[in-house]
């Protein structure tokens, strides 16, 4: 997954067993040979760019081991142009997302998961090989709701000193679309223009609204 932590990655963690569960930002090139080569299974949860570079600056505003971001609009031109801690959106989940011919790899995308979570719980659940009940993928479902996690201990951060929540919460808004209330017009047509030429897959697609 590329950064900042999607409530959807949590759904994840909440099917699997510690220790067994490694979260990990790095691009498919950094993983380990021997990962793939143990048939170790991942579960890759992407974001659209757009609410990803909107939850990324608010992720690196209130987290202070992160430097300061600056103000949005030079901070949406580094995240466009690669220049963030973990390089080129782009580049992570185009790569990731050709990785697919490993059987091992499952790809969602965040978009999915607050569109119809109950779905992509099943979907999980069978690449992973679980048979969960009834009642316990109903708690699943209940528990991976953004409301849930914000006011969770365990999933929203707000025990971690290194981040300021007198800036910002780190579970924020989790809406598809909340980049309509950063991007200006201008803003959004540039966008638009420079993620043409930097996506070339069509076979990946996001969704910017649900």
């Amino acid at each position: 997954m590329y950064p900042p932590y999607p409530p959807g990655t949590e759904l994840a963690d909440k099917l699997t067993t510690s220790p067994r569960l490694i979260k990990t930002h790095l691009p498919v090139q950094l993983v380990p040979k021997s990962f793939w080569e143990q048939g170790c299974r991942v579960v890759y949860v992407a974001r659209n760019a757009k609410d990803n570079a909107v939850s990324y600056f608010h992720f690196d505003r209130m987290n202070m081991s992160q430097p300061e971001p600056g103000d949005w609009s030079s901070y949406l031109q580094r995240f466009m142009d690669g220049k963030l801690v973990f390089g080129s959106w782009y580049d992570h989940v185009t790569v990731w997302w050709e990785k697919q011919a490993h059987s091992k790899l499952h790809y969602m995308f965040y978009e999915d998961l607050i569109e119809d979570t109950g779905l992509e719980i099943d979907r999980l659940c069978s690449f992973l090989g679980l048979s969960p009940s009834a009642e316990e993928k109903e708690r699943i479902r209940a528990g991976v709701q953004f409301d849930s996690m914000k006011s969770n201990t365990m999933t929203n951060y707000s025990t971690d000193s290194a981040m300021d929540f007198k800036v910002s919460p780190f579970m924020r808004k989790g809406k598809v679309g909340d980049w309509k209330n950063h991007f200006t017009v201008a803003q959004n047509e540039h966008f638009d223009e420079d993620y043409k030429k930097k996506m070339k897959n069509p076979t990946l697609q996001f969704r910017t609204e649900v």
